[in-house]
C-alpha cells in the first residue's frame, strides 16, 4: 500500500509533464477570431490553368475552418493576404511495370510567394515563398488526372500558408 502511495504521484507527474508543451488556444499571441483576414486573388504565373483560382478558394476555406482569423468577406480585413504562384513542377516517382520509360506516379509541387500586410499601417508582416504538393496517379488520361489533383494541390498549399500565419511564424 505504501508503494502505491509513492507510485501514484510519480505516475501523475509523468502524465502531466507530457502536457507541459501543450498550448490551449491561439499560439501566435492573438485571441482566436479577433482579427480578420482578406484573401486577394492569387496571380498564376505558371502554365497550369485555373491554379490561382483554386489556391484562392482553398485558402479562404482554410481560414474559415481554422478559426484563428475570421475571413473578411464584406469589409476590408485587418490583414490582407496576396500571392503569386511562381512554380509548378512534376517529379516522376514510379514507372509502369510493363514500360519502364512511362511514369505511373508524379509528385506535383507548387511554390507561391505570399505577402501579408496589415491594412491599417501597410506594414508587411509576412513575405516568403510557401510550397505545397500532392501525388498524382496517372490513369489513362494524364491531363485529367492532373486536373483532378489541382484542388488537392491547392488545399495543401493553403494549409501550409494558414499554418504559418496561425502559428505566427513571421
Amino acid at each position: 500500500m505504501r508503494a502505491l502511495k509513492l507510485f501514484l504521484p510519480v505516475l501523475a507527474a509523468i502524465f502531466l509533464s507530457g502536457c507541459a508543451g501543450y498550448h490551449l488556444g491561439s499560439v501566435n499571441g492573438d485571441v482566436a477570431g479577433e482579427k480578420t483576414v482578406a484573401v486577394q486573388p492569387f496571380n498564376n504565373q505558371t502554365l497550369q490553368p485555373r491554379l490561382g483560382d483554386d489556391v484562392t478558394q482553398a485558402l479562404r476555406e482554410k481560414f474559415q475552418a481554422d478559426g484563428t482569423y475570421r475571413l473578411a468577406t464584406s469589409e476590408p480585413g485587418d490583414l490582407t493576404v496576396s500571392g503569386v504562384i511562381t512554380k509548378y513542377n512534376r517529379v516522376g516517382l514510379g514507372n509502369l511495370n510493363a514500360d519502364s520509360s512511362t511514369m505511373q506516379n508524379y509528385r506535383v509541387e507548387v511554390v507561391a510567394h505570399v505577402t501579408v500586410r496589415e491594412r491599417a499601417s501597410g506594414k508587411v508582416v509576412f513575405d516568403r515563398d510557401v510550397k505545397g504538393h500532392t501525388l498524382v496517379n496517372v490513369g489513362p488520361d494524364f491531363a485529367s488526372s492532373e486536373r483532378q489533383a489541382a484542388p488537392l494541390l491547392a488545399a495543401n498549399l493553403a494549409q501550409n500558408i494558414t499554418e504559418l500565419l496561425a502559428e505566427g511564424a513571421w
